[in-house]
């Protein structure tokens, strides 16, 4: 089988330009929109636009648009009507020809914050209701690696519609019975929790439990660290600890105050500056099993024997989490 995301927890890979695409759940506070992409060395100019309507007339609430003309600028503005605003102009660009981009959209109650390459670039006030914002559109002289929306969908949703993208192969259990929840999981999911979190796991730890957690690493990362606890004892049954600078995922477990050995061997990185990962923890008779980004990472054999004591997660270090699902 493979793993489905909800609506607007599924990263888009590769889009054509122009784009324009519905942000599921709509925009609110706290919600991030993660553009990757790169700059063409004969680019002129391109526009990222947050739109109220799933069309190209519909009102802009925020008009994102690069200009690479001889005195290179950057404008802001809104269009409502038909009639565009009053122009933002900032003559400073933070893009450059032929280099790759991150570019981040943080909404907050004063307006739109831009970040571009990790540093703060222009926040651009609400002209326009926040509730209308609906769509996302690009389009110009850029390339597109990924948009990634952070906080998009509304709590409570806890199905998996077909339709969309595929993930996590063999090793996680059967199949889906007619849209439901996936197997060996249960609970509502959590949607862009703060970090460091900690939180009890609904049911414990138990063979075919599966968790899902999906976020980001962003730029300037150093350490991460995932832990499978029991709140009786502090045990950590299973430290997942990704070293981002080092280039390794460190495994052990700490039982009855005492590190133990550490695994380090693994057949890839995928916990790298700027990139999002999607990743499975399946809980078996004899191990964990790890899958990230749809591939088998590494097994973890059980330390604890009463593994099935563990009921607490904690995520802490350098990370931006967007979905839990237990």
């Amino acid at each position: 089988m493979s793993f489905v995301a909800p609506p607007g927890y599924q990263p888009i890979y590769g889009p054509r330009i122009p784009y324009l695409g519905p942000i599921y759940g709509g925009l609110r506070e706290g919600v991030s929109i993660y553009i990757q992409g790169s700059i063409p060395e004969n680019i002129t100019r391109f526009l990222v636009n947050l739109l109220c309507g799933e069309s190209e007339s519909s009102d802009i609430a925020l008009h994102f648009n690069p200009r690479f003309d001889g005195r290179d600028k950057v404008v802001f503005n809104s269009c409502q009507g038909g009639s565009w605003g009053s122009e933002n102009k900032i003559r400073d660009m933070p893009f450059r020809k032929g280099q790759a981009f991150e570019m981040v959209i943080m909404v907050n109650s004063q307006g739109y914050q831009i970040k571009v390459n990790g540093n703060d670039f222009y926040t651009f006030e609400h002209r326009l209701p926040l509730n209308r914002v609906c769509a996302l559109q690009i389009a110009g002289d850029v390339c597109i690696q990924t948009i990634n929306i952070i906080g998009g969908a509304r709590g409570g949703m806890n199905r998996y519609p077909g339709g969309m993208g595929g993930g996590y192969p063999g090793g996680m259990g059967g199949g889906m019975e007619g849209g439901s929840s996936l197997p060996g999981m249960g609970g509502q999911p959590v949607y862009n929790p703060p970090v460091p979190y900690s939180n009890m796991i609904p049911g414990g730890m138990y063979p075919k439990r599966t968790i899902i957690i999906r976020g980001m690493v962003p730029y300037g990362a150093e350490k991460i660290a995932i832990n499978f606890k029991v709140s009786r004892s502090r045990d950590i049954a299973f430290h997942m600890n990704p070293r981002v600078r080092e280039g390794i995922v460190v495994r052990n477990s700490m039982i009855g105050g005492n590190w133990g050995q550490e695994d380090r061997e693994a057949s890839l990185n995928p916990f790298m500056e700027g990139q999002y990962f999607d990743m499975s923890i399946r809980c078996g008779n004899q191990r964990f099993k790890v899958f990230v980004n749809g591939q088998h990472l590494f097994d973890f054999v059980h330390r604890l024997q009463s593994f099935n004591e563990v009921d607490m997660l904690e995520i802490e270090g350098d990370v931006q989490i967007s979905y839990i699902h237990f």
